[in-house]
Protein backbone atom coordinates (compact mmCIF):
# COMPACT_ATOMS: atom_id res chain seq x y z
CA UNK A 1 0.00 0.00 0.00
CA UNK A 2 1.39 3.36 -1.04
CA UNK A 3 0.97 6.29 1.33
CA UNK A 4 1.32 9.71 -0.27
CA UNK A 5 2.35 12.80 1.70
CA UNK A 6 2.56 16.35 0.36
CA UNK A 7 4.71 19.04 1.90
CA UNK A 8 5.86 22.58 1.22
CA UNK A 9 2.59 24.45 1.15
CA UNK A 10 1.96 27.77 2.83
CA UNK A 11 1.33 31.43 2.17
CA UNK A 12 3.18 33.31 -0.54
CA UNK A 13 2.75 36.72 -2.07
CA UNK A 14 1.53 37.19 -5.59
CA UNK A 15 4.40 36.83 -8.03
CA UNK A 16 6.34 34.64 -5.66
CA UNK A 17 7.42 31.02 -5.83
CA UNK A 18 6.78 27.89 -3.86
CA UNK A 19 7.83 24.27 -4.13
CA UNK A 20 5.58 21.39 -3.21
CA UNK A 21 6.97 17.93 -2.66
CA UNK A 22 5.27 14.59 -2.90
CA UNK A 23 6.77 11.64 -1.08
CA UNK A 24 5.62 8.08 -0.65
CA UNK A 25 6.05 5.45 1.99
CA UNK A 26 5.56 1.80 1.29
CA UNK A 27 7.15 2.01 -2.14
CA UNK A 28 9.12 4.32 -4.37
CA UNK A 29 7.40 6.73 -6.72
CA UNK A 30 9.95 5.92 -9.38
CA UNK A 31 7.72 3.64 -11.43
CA UNK A 32 4.47 5.50 -10.92
CA UNK A 33 2.82 8.24 -12.91
CA UNK A 34 2.57 11.10 -10.42
CA UNK A 35 -0.16 13.68 -10.67
CA UNK A 36 -0.77 17.04 -9.14
CA UNK A 37 -4.34 18.27 -8.74
CA UNK A 38 -5.75 21.29 -7.03
CA UNK A 39 -9.12 22.36 -5.74
CA UNK A 40 -10.09 25.89 -4.88
CA UNK A 41 -13.15 26.73 -2.76
CA UNK A 42 -16.31 26.46 -4.81
CA UNK A 43 -14.47 25.00 -7.80
CA UNK A 44 -14.08 21.54 -9.24
CA UNK A 45 -10.87 19.64 -8.80
CA UNK A 46 -8.41 20.48 -11.55
CA UNK A 47 -5.72 18.24 -13.02
CA UNK A 48 -2.65 20.43 -13.33
CA UNK A 49 0.22 18.09 -14.11
CA UNK A 50 1.27 14.51 -14.59
CA UNK A 51 4.77 13.12 -14.88
CA UNK A 52 6.11 9.73 -15.85
CA UNK A 53 9.64 8.59 -16.59
CA UNK A 54 9.32 9.83 -20.17
CA UNK A 55 6.62 12.49 -20.31
CA UNK A 56 5.17 15.41 -18.44
CA UNK A 57 1.91 17.20 -19.11
CA UNK A 58 0.52 20.44 -17.78
CA UNK A 59 -2.79 22.22 -17.71
CA UNK A 60 -3.01 25.45 -19.68
CA UNK A 61 -3.74 27.34 -16.48
CA UNK A 62 -0.24 26.67 -15.13
CA UNK A 63 1.80 25.94 -18.25
CA UNK A 64 5.01 27.93 -18.30
CA UNK A 65 4.79 28.74 -14.60
CA UNK A 66 4.76 25.34 -12.89
CA UNK A 67 7.15 22.47 -13.46
CA UNK A 68 6.97 18.96 -12.08
CA UNK A 69 10.14 16.94 -11.65
CA UNK A 70 11.57 13.98 -9.81
CA UNK A 71 14.51 14.33 -7.48
CA UNK A 72 17.74 12.55 -8.32
CA UNK A 73 16.95 9.64 -6.06
CA UNK A 74 13.47 9.46 -7.57
CA UNK A 75 12.00 9.26 -4.12
CA UNK A 76 9.99 12.45 -4.40
CA UNK A 77 8.23 14.46 -7.06
CA UNK A 78 8.33 18.21 -6.80
CA UNK A 79 6.02 20.85 -8.16
CA UNK A 80 7.93 24.08 -8.64
CA UNK A 81 5.47 26.95 -8.80
CA UNK A 82 6.60 30.34 -10.08
CA UNK A 83 4.82 33.62 -10.83
CA UNK A 84 2.05 32.65 -8.47
CA UNK A 85 -1.30 34.38 -8.75
CA UNK A 86 -4.20 34.69 -6.36
CA UNK A 87 -6.12 32.28 -8.59
CA UNK A 88 -3.54 29.62 -7.69
CA UNK A 89 -4.87 29.56 -4.15
CA UNK A 90 -6.15 26.04 -3.57
CA UNK A 91 -5.59 22.77 -1.82
CA UNK A 92 -3.01 20.85 -3.83
CA UNK A 93 -3.09 17.08 -4.02
CA UNK A 94 -0.48 14.62 -5.13
CA UNK A 95 -1.61 11.29 -6.54
CA UNK A 96 0.07 8.25 -8.05
CA UNK A 97 -1.09 5.71 -10.54
CA UNK A 98 -0.33 3.62 -13.57
CA UNK A 99 -0.26 6.24 -16.30
CA UNK A 100 -1.18 9.81 -17.14
CA UNK A 101 -4.25 8.65 -19.05
CA UNK A 102 -6.76 9.70 -16.44
CA UNK A 103 -9.80 8.31 -18.25
CA UNK A 104 -8.33 4.82 -18.47
CA UNK A 105 -6.16 4.78 -15.37
CA UNK A 106 -7.24 7.30 -12.75
CA UNK A 107 -4.69 7.58 -9.97
CA UNK A 108 -5.07 4.99 -7.28
CA UNK A 109 -3.19 6.61 -4.42
CA UNK A 110 -3.89 10.08 -3.08
CA UNK A 111 -2.37 12.37 -0.54
CA UNK A 112 -4.40 14.35 1.96
CA UNK A 113 -3.72 17.63 0.24
CA UNK A 114 -1.87 20.75 1.28
CA UNK A 115 -2.98 24.37 1.32
CA UNK A 116 -1.35 26.97 -0.90
CA UNK A 117 -2.49 30.54 -0.38
CA UNK A 118 -1.38 33.37 -2.62
CA UNK A 119 -1.90 36.81 -1.13
CA UNK A 120 -1.70 40.28 -2.63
Amino acid sequence: QLRIVESGGGVVRSGGSLRLSCAASGSSLEHFAVWWFRQAPGREREQISCITSVTSTYADSIKGRFTSSRDNAKTTVNLNMNSLKRDDTAVYFCAAGTSCDYDRWPPRYWGQGIQVTVSD
